[in-house]
């Protein structure tokens, strides 16, 4: 085992006595496996770091313990000669076979050492160790010569690539996504949705000038917006519930990966990126004040850029299919997950340790926009300050390896009677059968947990509250619930796949008052609506992953009258 032959390389720098006692390194004993054939890249990668520079104390190897039996010889390896024995990432990997290659590069970087020690007058070597580095140089001749030339040639390699790269300091990926979806039930008036084949296409630039700060520039294309816009005509919520939907195309059927207002620009109403238009969706720079703390500040940025999701079924491309199972519903309050980058915003991240982690951040919809018209020329209002606008911080608990926690608040001011998370059609008009142009207010508490039960089974789940209140003269009000709980299976059948089933209640009104209806002459039968889904995530391959599944929704926007909506889907995401 490694650290059998390395206590042999040891013994011969301390003390050649115990080394003359030894018997002397065979091939057999540095892994006869791979002593015939070429290096590989992990090898070649462990000559450049030896060559690079040496590890001051055995202590940095994270794998290496007091207790281990080769202790106190890698000890006087690594601090007493100064040769590093570790791999880039600080490990010493002393389970596992040591190839001739390895073991040529930690003798080279012992030479290496002993020769600078010589010529500075600091080595104590006697001549019957030096005897015995020479014979072991001569062994170990070829596999020394065959790595310098490896690493020669990747050097060169490297600097051709450099010179030919698009950019020293910025780096691009990107994402595909191609869906085929459809939904029947709806409204007894109502139409089933046609089969859609949709897209979203995500290139993102990330530029550093420190090494570690990060400019992020997202760029995207959908086509989502055949025929939506404004009134929401065209859009699967408006096709299947032409009356409880959201005027904005929002409703209970939204799929994780489609934009919430798709087509048209809510900060004034006017048509937007679609069709396949390539837009800016994402600005945002995010750079280190000190080792705890983080600050991050752009134009077109989203709640979901600074706080962690902790949901396994987040992802939009690789995980659940519908908009409700993939984020806690405060941090898609006042549109932070608009998908388009709607708000400006500027917050901070502070981590004191491995278990907290707070994050807070302001937003506001309408930045850019000198002078608030009011509805409809205006209707989220003006300027960084005015108008509508979002103040959230989120605490993140990792309390051990296998639990996540994340505790949510938001408030929030809107000029006009809406929420912006795109979950329900309850959400226009909000406050009941108030006008349109009513300003509300929100008071937004969420819970998010992730508990990894084994390392295949995750117990996950969210609830969320939300406080909405008249602004100004008025004091009409309407609260909303939403929960979810579900199973994550990471691995699933084969590693890199992954599975998921959940059930929850999608944002419904729980209480109202005031002059606000708790259920509103839109809704024929007040019920609470549930949800259950599942989907399965075929890996591919590194880029390629295909994710079929189906959520079905009782009760669907909160009515009884409606009949029980089922939502398929068919995504597949590319990667690169």
């Amino acid at each position: 085992m490694r650290q059998q032959q390395l206590f042999w390389l040891t013994t011969l720098i301390v003390g050649g006595n115990i080394f003359q006692a030894a018997p002397p390194l065979q091939a057999q004993e540095i892994n006869s496996e791979t002593s015939l054939s070429s290096p590989t890249l992990q090898e070649t990668r462990y000559l450049a770091s030896a060559s690079m520079g040496q590890m001051a104390s055995v202590s940095r190897l994270r794998d290496v313990k007091p207790t281990d039996w080769a202790y106190e010889a890698l000890q006087s390896l690594v601090e007493r000669y100064g040769c590093i024995v570790g791999y880039p990432d600080q490990t010493f990997r002393g389970d596992r076979p040591l190839s001739r290659y390895e073991f040529a590069a930690g003798l080279n970087a012992c030479l290496n050492t002993l020769e600078r020690q010589i010529q500075g007058n600091n080595a104590d070597v006697s001549s019957s160790d030096l005897a015995t580095l020479r014979r072991l140089t001569n062994e170990f001749q070829a596999e020394l010569a065959t790595l310098g030339a490896r690493v020669d040639d990747l050097e060169a390699r490297t600097s051709e690539l450099e010179n030919q790269q698009f950019s020293t300091t910025t780096k691009l990926n990107g994402e595909a996504i191609f869906s085929i979806s459809g939904a029947t039930g709806g409204e007894p008036e109502g139409n089933d949705a046609q089969i859609t084949f949709n897209n979203r296409l995500r290139l993102n630039l990330t530029t550093s000038f420190t090494g570690k700060d990060a400019l992020i520039t997202g760029l995207q294309a959908y086509n989502f917006t055949a025929s939506k816009g404004i009134t929401g005509t065209g859009s699967v919520a408006e096709t299947l519930f032409p009356n409880d939907a959201s005027i904005l195309g929002e409703g209970m059927t939204s799929l994780a990966w489609e934009p919430q207002f798709a087509g048209f620009n809510p900060q004034n109403l006017e048509p937007s990126c679609g069709n396949n238009s390539l837009c800016l969706y994402k600005l945002l720079y995010i750079a280190p004040i000190t080792d705890k703390l983080t600050a991050f500040i752009g134009p077109k940025a989203e709640v979901t850029d600074a706080f962690p999701a902790i949901l396994p079924f987040a992802s939009e491309g690789q995980g659940a299919l519908s908009r409700f199972a993939t984020l806690n519903p405060v941090l898609r309050m006042s549109g932070g997950t608009s998908g388009t980058g709607l708000a400006s915003a500027a917050g901070f991240i502070y981590k004191p340790n491995d278990v907290i982690d707070w994050r807070a951040l302001y937003g506001s919809v309408n930045a850019a926009i000198p002078g608030n018209e009011g509805f409809p020329g205006t209707p989220l209002g003006a300027g960084l300050f005015n108008g509508s606008f979002i103040a959230a911080t989120q605490l993140t608990l990792y309390p051990n390896d296998k639990l996540d926690l994340g505790l949510n608040y938001a408030y929030s001011y809107h000029q006009i009677n809406i929420a912006g998370t795109s979950l329900t059609g309850a959400e226009t008009r909000i406050l009941g059968d108030l006008p349109l142009t009513t300003p509300v207010q929100f008071n937004s508490f969420g819970a998010t947990v992730n508990w990894r039960v084994s390392p295949k089974v995750n117990l996950t789940g969210y609830g969320a509250y939300i406080m909405t209140d008249q602004a100004g003269s008025g004091s009409a009000y309407t609260n909303l619930s939403s929960w979810m709980a579900g199973l994550y299976f990471p691995d699933a059948f084969a590693k890199g796949n992954a599975a998921g089933i959940l059930f929850g209640q999608p944002l419904y009104r729980v209480d109202a008052g005031n002059g606000a209806s708790l259920s509103p002459a839109n809704i024929g039968d007040r019920q609470t609506p549930y949800q259950l889904e599942a989907f399965y995530r075929h890996q591919i391959n590194d880029h390629i992953s295909i994710t079929p599944g189906a959520f079905v929704i009782f009760n669907p926007e909160g009515d009884a009258q409606n009949e029980t909506t089922s939502v398929f889907a068919l995504r597949t995401t590319y990667t690169f």
